[in-house]
């Protein structure tokens, strides 16, 4: 399992959010690449990009902040998601040397779109769930679908879909647990594998989610917690690898 540390761009500063509201936002640093270049020393593996203003507009608003990590580490897979509702903004970030495109509210209003993008781009697409009490938020979280998101993860199967990212969003930024239930049931539920995302506070919640010795969960996305010095990615890498080493 990756420990993925999340960095989410607004106004081309590094942020959090909590529950997703623009308003509640916590500024961490004005320099993406230097935290970027900060989660890469700890030894992380992969990186979590997230256009917040792109999510709201519907299309890139940091774009730039993102090629420029892109290109300051060639090597490293980067996933980026937020405003990514056509295939020329796929292509950008592809181009860019952008590893994972997630889309999100496309997923949801037009999930026919998310099987063009794998058939386009294959091995580049993630899927990202944001749920709710169980159902679909869209557009920036700023609405809730009528979809549950265990069923919309069983349609994307077929598509080639490399991962769905899953936020339990009344546990985003909340630093109070992910929701470990849910993420086990939604990756016992669909053969994709899944990145857990949300309210991950310190070792312990990594623990958890190592303990449901689900295969499926693949991965856990932290923002909050690695800021404020709750989880050192470091240390929770190592108990992954340990973990998966014994067995």
């Amino acid at each position: 399992m990756l420990i993925i540390p999340a960095i989410d761009l607004k106004d081309g500063a590094c942020v959090r959010l909590r529950q997703g509201l623009m308003d509640d936002a916590t500024v961490f640093s004005d320099d993406p690449v230097a935290m970027a270049a900060k989660w890469v020393e700890a030894g992380c593996r992969r990186l979590h990009l997230v256009d917040l203003n792109g999510a709201f507009e519907g299309q890139p608003v940091n774009g730039e902040v993102v090629t420029a990590i892109a290109k300051r580490y060639p090597n490293l897979p980067i996933q980026i998601g937020g405003g990514i509702r056509s295939l020329e903004t796929i292509e950008h970030y592809v181009r860019a040397g952008v590893s994972y495109v997630i889309i999100g509210t496309k997923a949801v209003k037009q999930p026919e779109f998310v099987g063009e993008a794998c058939r386009a781009f294959p091995g580049k697409v993630i899927v990202g769930l944001d749920a709710k009490d169980g159902f679909v938020a869209t557009d920036g979280w700023a609405e809730v679908s009528s979809v549950q998101a265990v069923d919309l993860a069983k349609r994307f199967e077929a598509d080639g879909v490399s991962a769905i990212v899953y936020t339990d969003i009344a546990k985003d930024g909340m630093m109070q647990g992910c929701n470990v239930e849910a993420t086990v049931a939604l990756a016992k539920a669909s053969r994709i594998p899944v990145i857990a995302s949300g309210g991950i506070h310190n070792i312990g919640d990594i623990q958890k989610l190592l303990d449901t010795n689900t295969p499926g969960i693949i991965g856990a996305i932290t923002g909050r917690a690695i800021y404020e010095g709750t989880l050192d990615v470091a240390e929770a890498q190592a108990l992954c690898d340990l973990k998966f080493k014994d067995e």
